[in-house]
């Protein structure tokens, strides 16, 4: 007679379908955000990276989203330009390059409220919590956006023919 999985081990699996049900939910709700700010998923991402880590040249907004550098990078900004989410300004320092920066007033304008009312809801649930509780959620959170970083790296590798962990030029 086969031998019944252990708790810890039905707590693993269940860990894994929660994930991937949240990773599921993440992407969708992104996209309906997007939707409703009258953009697409990539574009939206692209004035989140913009947002969190700061202005950008066309080649490393390209870099940050996972776009190819040139004619998919140029139409994606040449749209949040044109829906007045993002800025192109020449570099003070070398007039021949492009700074790329997101428009914080037209983030908050198009799709602040959604992400206010999830912040929201979010907190009131947060506030249920010990501080334990959160600063294992937080650990958790944290080593899930590692690994997820980790993992794009690796399948953008493979995609440009690269074997994992070769160095990078």
């Amino acid at each position: 007679m086969p031998e019944k999985a252990s708790t810890r081990d039905t707590a693993i699996a269940r860990q894994g379908e929660v994930m991937r049900e949240f990773m599921a939910r993440s992407v969708l709700f992104q996209e309906a955000v997007a939707r409703s700010g009258g953009l697409n998923g990539t574009d939206l991402q692209a004035v989140g990276l913009l947002l969190s880590e700061g202005p950008a040249t066309p080649g490393e907004l390209a870099a940050r989203s996972g776009l190819t550098a040139g004619g998919a990078v140029t139409a994606m900004i040449d749209r949040l330009e044109r829906a007045g989410f993002v800025t192109r300004t020449r570099d003070e320092t070398d007039r021949r390059r492009v700074i790329v920066s997101a428009v914080p007033e037209t983030v908050m304008a198009r799709v602040g409220h959604v992400y206010g009312r999830v912040a929201e809801r979010w907190n009131d649930y947060l506030d249920t919590l010990t501080d334990e509780q959160l600063d294992f959620a937080n650990e958790l959170l944290e080593r899930a956006a590692t690994i997820n970083r980790e993992e794009i790296e690796t399948l953008r590798d493979e995609t440009r023919g690269r074997s994992p962990g070769t160095p990078r030029t």
